[in-house]
C-alpha cells in the first residue's frame, strides 16, 4: 500500500507542475510579492498529496518563537518535505539554495522564478558573500530567509559539519536566527521511493537575536539547541545519549 500511495503521489506532482510553472511563469508581470503568493498555491496542493495521498502529517511545537519580523530560519534538512512545508510555517519563505538545480525542467525553472537565494556553492568564500548580499535583500523584502546549516540532506540520527552561512546572514542583516529541528527523515527517506504514513514533528526554537554575537556564537547556539531537541523528538535514534555533543567550530 505505501509504494502504491508513494507511486499516485509522484505522478500527481509529475502531472500538476509543468502545466502549473508554465502557467506561473506567465504571470511574469504581476508585481514579485504576488507572483509569490500564486507560487504558494503548488505548496498548498503539495501538502495535500502528502497529508491525504502519502498520509504523512505533522505537528508543530514552538510556533510561538516565530518572529512577527522576517528573521533567517536555520532547519535541520533530512528529506524533502521540510523544503515545501517551511514555505507554509514561515510565510512565503525565501530558500537559500544551489543554482544547479536550475536545469531541473520546469521545477527548476519555477526556482529560477521565485524570489529565492539561489548560489554558486563551488565558489569558495564567494558563495558566503552570495548568501549575504541576496540574503539581505529577501529580508529586506519582508521574506524569511531558510538555510540548511549542514548543506544536505542528514539521515535520521545523524549530522553533519553546521556551517556558518546562516549564521553569518542573521549577523549581517542584523535579525534573528531561528533553530528549527524535525523528523521528516523517519517517514519519508533521502532518495527513497516509498515513503511511510506517520506524523512529522517539527520544532521551533526560540528566536536568537545577534545583537553582540559572533557568526560563530549563533552557528554554535544554533547547532546545540537543533541536536539537543532532536535527542528529545527522536530519542530511539540516539540510544543512551542525553545530551548533544559540543558543536566544532566551523569555517564558511
Amino acid at each position: 500500500m505505501n509504494f502504491l500511495r508513494s507511486l499516485l503521489y509522484l505522478l500527481a506532482v509529475a502531472l500538476y507542475t509543468p502545466p502549473f510553472v508554465i502557467a506561473l511563469l506567465l504571470l511574469f508581470w504581476l508585481p514579485t510579492r504576488k507572483f509569490r503568493q500564486v507560487s504558494m498555491i503548488w505548496v498548498h496542493i503539495a501538502m495535500w498529496l502528502i497529508r491525504h495521498v502519502l498520509r504523512i502529517d505533522h505537528r508543530v511545537l514552538g510556533a510561538e518563537n516565530i518572529p512577527a519580523t522576517p528573521c533567517v530560519v536555520l532547519s535541520k534538512h533530512q528529506s524533502a518535505w521540510e523544503t515545501i512545508v517551511l514555505q507554509h510555517v514561515f510565510a512565503m519563505a525565501s530558500y537559500v539554495y544551489k543554482k544547479e538545480l536550475h536545469w531541473l525542467p520546469f521545477f527548476g525553472w519555477g526556482l529560477a522564478a521565485l524570489p529565492f537565494v539561489g548560489i554558486d556553492r563551488n565558489a569558495g568564500k564567494d558563495a558566503l558573500a552570495q548568501v549575504a548580499t541576496r540574503g539581505k535583500q529577501r529580508l529586506a523584502e519582508g521574506y524569511p530567509v531558510v538555510i540548511f546549516p549542514e548543506g544536505t540532506r542528514v539521515a535520521p540520527g545523524s549530522k553533519k559539519r553546521y556551517k556558518i552561512g546562516g549564521a553569518y546572514l542573521a549577523v549581517q542583516a542584523g535579525v534573528p536566527a531561528v533553530p528549527v529541528a524535525l523528523n521528516s527523515g523517519e517517514f519519508w527517506r533521502r532518495n527513497a521511493f516509498v515513503k511511510c504514513p506517520g506524523t512529522v514533528t517539527m520544532s521551533i526554537g526560540p528566536a536568537i537575536d545577534p545583537a553582540g554575537l559572533s557568526a560563530e556564537d549563533i552557528n554554535a547556539r544554533v547547532e546545540t539547541w537543533i541536536e539537543t531537541e532532536m535527542r528529545r523528538i527522536s530519542p530511539h535514534l540516539y540510544g543512551n545519549e542525553t545530551e548533544a555533543p559540543a558543536p566544532a567550530r566551523s569555517a564558511a
